[in-house]
């Protein structure tokens, strides 16, 4: 898991790199929540989604936004965080460029960004959205969404209205040439703190219905 700095637009950024361990090998990024929730790429969530991806052979990468860890600039209200995304993932393309797919995953705050760097990257294939705050950001821009992928959200979440997550799948699930998973975890609540296996089970289980060789979904 080394530990990597790369240039983003306000200066570098740090993040934690698995590198491909074979050619072609898929790439995932992995977005953490709000920086001034104290949000890291050290959340143990993040941690968990990226330790999935880099065992099914990814190449994978999270990173701190700017202004959190050694990653320099400060905080940006969304705005930046997007730039540093598409940066980070510049940067994966720049040392992995033969890479057959690209998934994205985002942890509530990491969720919107993630979305968001979905509709500027054509690449982007998959992603997993757990806890998106669709409660607190307006997600209309999703118009039409362009990947497939999955929304996982805590049904005891009262950060993130469990209702405002069934809204936006159902807005979703009315778009062509896309499908959209969406688990709702009992008890869980926004961090997931006694349902962290079973949150992760979800994915894994997408996961592994998406990267079968016979996945409907391409």
């Amino acid at each position: 898991m080394p530990s990597v700095i790369f240039p983003g637009p306000e200066g570098r950024l740090e993040g934690r790199f698995s590198p491909p361990p074979r050619p072609r090998a898929p790439v995932a990024m992995i977005l953490h929540p709000h920086p001034e929730g104290g949000g890291t790429m050290n959340d143990r969530i993040v941690q968990r989604l990226y330790k999935t991806f880099a065992d099914r052979g990814f190449a994978v990468l999270r990173f701190n936004f700017r202004g959190v860890g050694r990653s320099q600039g400060s905080f940006d209200n969304g705005i930046g965080e997007l730039s540093d995304a598409a940066s980070a993932l510049d940067w994966v393309q720049s040392i992995h460029p033969e890479a057959q797919t690209t998934w994205v995953a985002g942890y509530s705050f990491g969720a919107l960004i993630g979305m968001q760097l979905l509709m500027r990257r054509p690449e982007v294939r998959g992603f997993i959205s757990v806890a998106p705050p669709a409660n607190m950001y307006d997600f209309s821009f999703l118009a039409p969404c362009p990947a497939s992928g999955i929304f996982v959200q805590g049904a005891a979440d009262t950060v993130v209205q469990p209702a405002a997550v069934q809204k936006l799948v159902d807005k979703l699930r009315t778009q062509k040439h896309i499908t959209i998973h969406h688990d709702e975890i009992p008890r869980a609540n926004h961090f997931f703190e006694n349902e962290m296996d079973d949150m992760m089970l979800s994915v894994d289980n997408y996961l592994d219905f998406r990267l079968s060789p016979d996945c409907p979904i391409k």
